[in-house]
């Protein structure tokens, strides 16, 4: 898939939460309702969130070098993952504080209550911003559904090889129940005359940021120490390697994702006793022409030729050097 899919829910995301963040912070700083500082402050992080992915996306598309021989591919797992942390710190964190200090303000009675119009701001406020954020949500669906096929929605988000979609999803089901917390506080808070509303709902609003936050951040850092193929590549390429003539077998293979559309592909293949050096040649060629038409993305492929036999133990690998100082 390329990153078009991804960038337009980024970009519907992007437009979305900067205008909701304009609109919580007036409402903040009409009202004092902590819920509407925390919201606020994560559609700040959302959109600087979304402004890294776009950003990540581009400085992926950088030409390899001689110091980076695979490519910048990787770039946008970097961004993602520090997606994980903005949205931690910045989100989470900060909210989590934020009901804390309400919690004592309330306690020392320092609080006073809104009594007037104003105090409706925060509702109409969350009632459009969850309107936004709904229409934002499905177009991250929208999308998903084009490539998750018939995976479940968290299959997705465990498998995915580009970050965009499953950061964007989880992000929006953040900002959506986040959203749904602060209203029940800012709610019951209005209702009951009871600020503690408004501190437990901030308080969900940061516990919520931080789960999501810790969900991201295990995701990326899977796809930062490489992944393998999916099992439908691997099924793909084993295919074609099998049907090109002059291979025997797979003697074994690894695959890896330099990026989210580019996979390294290594493999040692048995070919036939006796061959010429121009046969194997020939038939490294057809397996790499092979694999790719089989596997698009399998952008930089590596095939060992070699004589299969089944009862070789292969030689001990060398102890790696002791680091630089011992």
């Amino acid at each position: 898939m390329s990153s078009e899919g991804g960038n337009k829910a980024v970009v519907a995301a992007l437009l979305a939460n900067t205008g909701i963040a304009i609109t919580k912070f007036v409402a903040f700083f009409l009202t004092g309702f902590s819920s509407m500082l925390a919201e606020a402050i994560h559609s700040v992080a959302d959109s600087g969130n979304q402004g890294l992915l776009l950003l990540g996306g581009k400085k992926s598309q950088k030409d390899a070098t001689e110091e980076h021989p695979f490519g910048y591919g990787r770039e946008r797992y970097v961004y993602a993952f520090i997606v994980s942390i903005v949205l931690f710190s910045v989100g989470g964190l900060f909210a989590l504080y934020e009901a804390w200090h309400k919690y004592h303000e309330i306690h020392a009675g320092h609080v006073d209550p809104v009594d007037d119009w104003r105090r409706f701001v925060p509702v109409a406020v969350l009632l459009v911003a969850i309107v936004l954020e709904g229409l934002s949500f499905r177009t991250a669906i929208a999308e998903t559904n084009k490539i998750r096929g018939q995976a479940s929605f968290a299959t997705f988000v465990r498998r995915a090889k580009q970050p965009e979609l499953p950061v964007i999803l989880l992000e929006d089901l953040a900002a959506l129940l986040g959203l749904v917390f602060a209203l029940v506080g800012v709610g019951l808070s209005l209702i009951t005359g009871n600020e503690y509303w408004d501190a437990a709902g901030t308080a969900l609003i940061g516990l919520l940021l931080v789960v999501v936050a810790v969900v991201l951040a295990v995701e990326t850092k899977s796809l930062l120490l490489g992944e393998s193929a999916g099992a439908g590549a691997q099924l793909r390429i084993v295919a074609a390697l099998e049907s090109t003539p002059g291979v025997e077998r797979i003697i074994h293979m690894k695959t890896m994702h330099l990026g989210p559309e580019e996979l390294l592909v290594a493999a040692k293949i048995g070919v036939p006793r006796g061959v010429t050096s121009e046969q194997v040649a020939a038939s490294i060629d057809a397996a790499e022409v092979a694999i790719r038409g089989a596997e698009a993305s399998a952008q930089v492929i590596y095939l060992e030729p070699d004589i299969y036999l089944e009862d070789h133990v292969p030689a001990e690998r060398p102890e790696p050097p002791a680091p630089a100082g011992h």
